[in-house]
């Protein structure tokens, strides 16, 4: 059971106590129930949502899952040709369960499929994986007891439903009888607002966000200190967003989390309000349920210390694709599942390096773009940084980097000095550029991707610095 009988739960207990907000329109638990209900025998056996974050939303998903119904969620924003090729995959691949247009909102058997995730991409058909209701089951209870999710928390999440962080984040908070917060659209004046009206206490978004929430929140003094939990995840908190967050947000439990949509949570950290301890490689301890290991390409274990792929043992594992399955998406060692991520063990703290195809080979060394990204992050004077591999006729691929400089401007010279102790000669990049700030897609994580095209195109948002 995913939150559907949850739903109806919290519907008999406490009808009148709110259940979702949207963009400043509510519904209770009772409202959510009933008008969910209604919906359900319009409800296909496979329902596909591609549509901007509502509270009607939130109503169609639960009703899309009734039963052995199965439900996929697109990103509106992609290409109608694409949309269109998803939906008719879908028709011809997806098997769900027996459904009646009588059904009652109720979750269907534990171990049935009932969201069928997609891959992000705009440029070709994404990978399809499946789930079943237990394993996000076995999900929520992992992480209502790792990030200390309440009942009276308010959860405001102010990305996409469609994102898979933001779309977790609402089904959890239906699981557990919280209120679930979110905006249409991104903006940190809304943010704000319900911060400061709505009672929020706990934020789910990625690194991106937080600053500007942070930084214009100290700016435009907004008082966030009844925010209690923070949970970020997508990419890897640097210095400067967990410096401003801890002065913006000054009571806040701060978690990162390390995980993958076909994995689920693997592992995570949460530093006590006070605390910064930002950059190094290491992303916590494995999650409730989960055990991890790090394996070789042929499946062997490895000692701590030597890197190789990130692999994990639980059930909140997905099932799988329902195509394009290339046998090296989602590989498995017996019962051990990996996406590739590339990381070590120090003790019982995972160290993530990156992704294998995010590897930058240099001369016939191996570089991940993380290691190099965190020490330029080190340097003074520099507020954000991205690494990236350039083709190179001579190297193979060279080590680039682009910074945001935190006040005023830098130079080559002072990042090549900052790196000279904390970086290895062969990582270190071999030209340098200035960014007016971070490429990221529509989701708000940084494309390493977008990086090299505005470098290329010599977009005006980039200035060469020298080598």
């Amino acid at each position: 059971m995913p939150f559907l009988d949850r739903i109806q739960r919290w519907a008999t207990d406490r009808p009148l106590d709110t259940a979702v907000v949207v963009a400043g329109r509510r519904l209770t638990w009772a409202a959510l129930r009933d008008a969910a209900a209604a919906e359900v025998s319009g409800s296909k056996a496979v329902t596909v949502l591609a549509e901007a974050n509502s509270v009607d939303f939130a109503v169609r998903f639960a009703a899309a899952v009734a039963g052995e119904r199965q439900c996929a969620v697109l990103d509106p924003a992609w290409p109608e040709q694409l949309q269109h090729e998803i939906r008719g995959r879908l028709d011809g691949s997806a098997r769900p369960g027996d459904v009646a247009p009588d059904d009652p909102l109720a979750d269907g058997p534990p171990e049935t499929t009932f969201l069928i995730g997609l891959t992000s991409g705009t440029t070709s058909v994404p990978k399809a994986f499946t789930r079943s209701r237990q394993s996000w089951r076995k999900s929520f209870d992992a992480s209502i007891e790792f990030f200390g999710l309440r009942q009276d928390d308010v959860t405001l999440a102010p990305g996409p439903l469609a994102a898979s962080l933001n779309l977790y984040a609402l089904a959890e908070c239906l699981y557990a009888g919280s209120e679930f917060q979110t905006l249409e659209h991104f903006d940190v004046g809304d943010v704000h607002a319900a911060i400061t009206h709505d009672g929020v206490t706990r934020l789910v978004l990625v690194p991106t966000m937080l600053r500007l929430l942070s930084e214009r929140g100290l700016t435009g003094c907004v008082d966030a200190a009844g925010v209690r939990t923070i949970i970020c995840a997508g990419s890897k908190l640097d210095a400067r967003t967990l410096e401003a967050a801890r002065r913006w947000a000054p009571n806040a439990t701060i978690f990162e989390y390390y995980g993958a949509s076909e994995l689920s949570f693997v592992s995570g950290a949460g530093l006590p309000a006070g605390e910064l301890d930002a950059g190094g490689t290491g992303i916590g301890h494995a999650f409730p349920g989960v055990e991890v290991r790090i394996l070789d390409d042929d499946g062997s274990p490895l000692p701590d210390g030597e890197a190789g792929n990130i692999c994990v043992r639980s059930g909140l594992v997905s099932n799988g694709y329902l195509w394009g399955d290339d046998g090296q998406a989602l590989r498995s060692f017996g019962d051990w599942f990996t996406v590739g991520d590339q990381g070590y063990l120090a003790g019982e703290e995972l160290h993530i390096l990156g992704r294998r195809a995010d590897m930058i080979l240099t001369s016939g060394k191996n570089v991940y773009p993380h290691e190099v990204e965190l020490a330029l992050a080190s340097v003074p004077g520099v507020a954000a940084a991205m690494a990236a591999g350039m083709p190179d006729d001579l190297r193979g691929q060279r080590v680039v980097a682009g910074v945001v400089p935190a006040h005023g401007g830098i130079t080559a010279t002072q990042l090549k000095a900052g790196l000279e102790n904390v970086l290895a000669r062969d990582k270190r990049p071999l030209q340098y550029f200035a960014l007016s700030e971070l490429p990221t897609t529509d989701r708000g994580k940084v494309s390493r991707n977008m990086l090299l095209e505005w470098i290329t195109s010599h977009d005006q948002r980039v200035r060469h610095l020298g080598q």
